[in-house]
């Protein structure tokens, strides 16, 4: 099976040896490249690379859609990957093998979903992000895909969620899956105005789809299998409990709509 795992990444940094399961992806390449950087571009062929400071590694997705042949695609970081395993390091991650051995049981690898414990997948967006993309996302999967709302509405009351926009899937069903994610996004894009947002909150579009990939899932009842996923250096887990913390308790309040 030719499966082609993306590593996305936004500048030079070590990359798995298995070139022929991992492929690196230069995201924003216009912007990021520098001499010597010798990774796959996501501004060759048909592509939206100009839009990778709000689409972030989704610009690397659209890259595969558009120009990638191959029996199977992933996505993973550079910093972040899939692993059988738990120790934190480029041994570890998935291999040619595992993959494929994977692949042969369900058509979608995902990572472990992640776990907010006291929070649900909408309050955790709006207490970390701006709320309106993720009301006009409702509004565009009434308009457009209703059949998809439920879903929807079940995954924003949920306190777990599969995340990072890490996973690898048959190319049919990735293809499937892209065409659903970006049509939605386009959508939304043309509703809000992000002009104004900072440089991290303007990554909206790479935020909204890490909660539409259990949408997707969820109303196609498309089975998987999950892996243990890996950061490689130092994830700064107290900083973030102590972030996440004060945007729960102390964040002035915002406007609650449908699912609390």
């Amino acid at each position: 099976m030719d499966v082609k795992i993306m590593v996305a990444a936004h500048k030079e940094f070590p990359m798995p040896k298995e070139r022929e399961l991992y492929l690196p992806v230069l995201v924003g390449a216009k912007r990021n490249y520098k001499p010597g950087i010798d990774y796959q571009r996501d501004d060759d062929g048909e592509n939206i690379s100009e839009k990778n400071p709000n689409y972030n590694e989704l610009t690397a997705i659209y890259w595969a859609w558009k120009n990638l042949d191959a029996d199977a695609v992933g996505l993973v970081h550079y910093r972040r990957f899939l692993s059988k395993k738990r120790k934190s390091d480029l041994e570890n991650i998935l291999n040619k093998r595992e993959v494929e051995e994977l692949l042969a049981k369900t058509p979608i690898i995902l990572p472990k979903k992640r776990k907010y414990y006291i929070e649900t997948n909408y309050s955790h967006y709006i207490h970390a992000h701006h709320q309106e993309p993720i009301d006009v996302t409702r509004k565009v999967i009434v308009d457009k895909y209703p059949e998809y709302l439920d879903a929807f509405d079940q995954m924003m009351k949920r306190t777990s969620a599969h995340m990072f926009n890490m996973f690898v899937m048959k190319k049919e069903l990735f293809n499937e899956y892209a065409s659903w994610l970006f049509d939605i996004l386009t959508q939304v894009e043309k509703q809000i105005d992000i002009s104004e947002y900072s440089v991290q909150e303007a990554r909206v579009f790479g935020y909204l789809a890490e909660r539409l990939m259990d949408v997707w899932i969820l109303t196609n009842h498309f089975k998987y299998t999950e892996v243990n996923w890996i950061q490689l250096g130092k994830k700064d887990t107290l900083r973030k409990l102590v972030n996440f913390l004060k945007r729960k308790f102390f964040k002035k309040s915002k406007k609650i709509t449908h699912f609390e």
